[in-house]
């Protein structure tokens, strides 16, 4: 088997891009290689999503790609999210699957990976819940991501909370922390690598330690990592939950420059009714106050959240009150989603009432609204000079991220001049767009 090549795509979130890397790393180690074009791998590896319903479409497109061009000697495993909650629906109309590996299975990929070669009937290979785990984590195995001259690190993975449109609990099961430790050593390796930026993901990073026995584990983790790793730019901190934003979160990242001035916060809707539908927190007074005072001792901060329009039973009064919601508070970055229905989710039993063309509707006049406010805050920006990290240049710029730009999800910075990627400059603001800001570098005099 040594020499052997295969293909792995990757499909929805930085967290499915660190399960990713992970099975590669795997791969690796037994002497697989990794190739840029599936016709010469021997084996193809899709790590699919299946969150929503066009995640779910894409996954699916993906994997009759790959099986309609697949060769006799070719095997073709799918992994992941869709595959760990619709495993009979991908056999059944993507002919041409061996085997399927899911998403609490990541170590096993080299099990699933021989037994195929061996010749193991049938077919497909089924390596999902109930399945017998092979491997545990590896002791050593890192849980990150590097893009250039920023990564991905998983402090955790699951999720407890309760949210009635939501399938991650039914895919990921409940939270798992992994050892401080651990995520230390990981961190430590990044440092020695020269990453600028790493950024802590998990389905919920408010919630690091609290099967650990941790409280607020999050604020714990970070006064580690400023101490163990001073060495590092940038520190981002993505996906909180409402009401676990502490006071002694907010005065960590307050004192320590090195945590960036960024909290992504999914809000999902300003309404308590439908909050109250979702099973998600619906204290808004909790929001105004929390984020009043955040700002107050962050002054830069940089909010971004995202909102689901079209829940079941939501009326337009209530639309209207996420409306006024997002005006009164002016994020930085909003994502819109429209709801997708989901089976086996607590809303099932909603159903999905509201038309298409209603949730298409009124997402277009949240984005039109959310795009004036970006716009406004972005202007205000001209001027000012912002630190930028450069991940590309070409035909006389770079593209860069300030500190209010997590990777992938937000806006760019577009220089005039071309500047070496993993350069971190000073750059004074000339020019303002809904996402994006335009800017020279200052140079030293």
């Amino acid at each position: 088997m040594q020499g052997s090549q295969f293909y792995l795509l990757s499909l929805g979130c930085a967290k499915n891009t660190v399960d990713s890397q992970s099975m590669t790393t795997l791969l690796n180690r037994a002497g697989y290689v990794l190739c840029d074009h599936p016709q010469e791998a021997d084996i193809l590896v899709v790590n699919t999503c299946g969150f929503i319903k066009p995640a779910k479409e894409e996954s699916f497109t993906e994997l009759r790609r790959l099986a309609e061009g697949k060769g006799p000697d070719q095997i073709l495993i799918a992994a992941g999210c869709l595959t760990q909650r619709y495993g009979e629906q991908v056999v059944s109309q993507v002919p041409g699957i061996d085997g399927l590996l899911g998403t609490q299975r990541w170590m096993d990929i080299l099990y699933v990976v021989q037994r195929l070669r061996e010749g193991a009937e049938p077919r497909p290979l089924y390596h999902l819940p109930g399945s017998e785990r092979i491997d545990t984590e590896p002791a050593d195995m890192s849980r990150i991501a590097v893009q250039g001259p920023s990564a991905y690190l998983k402090i955790a993975d699951g999720c407890r909370r309760p949210c009635a449109f939501c399938a991650i609990p039914l895919i990921k099961g409940t939270t798992i922390s992994r050892p401080r430790e651990a995520i230390l050593e990981d961190a430590s390796f990044l440092q020695e690598l020269g990453v600028r930026e790493v950024n802590l993901i998990a389905q919920d990073t408010s919630d690091y330690g609290h099967d650990l026995g941790i409280e607020d584990g999050l604020s714990i983790l970070l006064e580690d990592l400023v101490k163990a790793e001073p060495e590092i730019d940038w520190i981002r901190i993505l996906y909180t939950y409402p009401g676990c934003v502490t006071d002694r979160l907010i005065g960590i990242m307050a004192d320590h420059p090195q945590i960036v001035p960024y909290l992504d916060i999914p809000l999902q809707h300003g309404h308590p009714g439908v909050l109250r539908r979702m099973r998600r927190p619906e204290n808004i007074e909790w929001v105004y106050r929390t984020i009043e005072k955040m700002r107050a001792v962050i002054p830069d901060l940089a909010l971004r959240t995202t909102f689901i329009v079209g829940y079941p039973g939501e009326t337009e009064g209530e639309f209207l009150a996420l409306l006024e919601f997002v005006e009164e508070l002016r994020f930085d970055r909003v994502g819109v989603f429209n709801f997708s229905f989901e089976p086996g989710t607590s809303s099932e039993s909603l159903g999905d009432p509201i038309p298409p063309e209603v949730k298409e509707e009124r997402r277009g006049r949240l984005m039109e609204l959310q795009q004036r406010i970006s716009l406004e805050k972005n202007i205000a920006f001209i001027g000012q000079t912002l630190q930028v990290l450069v991940e590309g240049h070409g035909d006389g710029i770079s593209l860069g991220r300030s500190t209010r730009d997590a990777p992938e999800i937000d806006g760019m910075v577009i220089v005039e001049e071309e500047i070496p990627v993993g350069e971190m400059v000073p750059v004074r603001i000339t020019g303002a767009m809904p996402y994006d800001l335009t800017g020279v570098q200052l140079k030293k005099s």
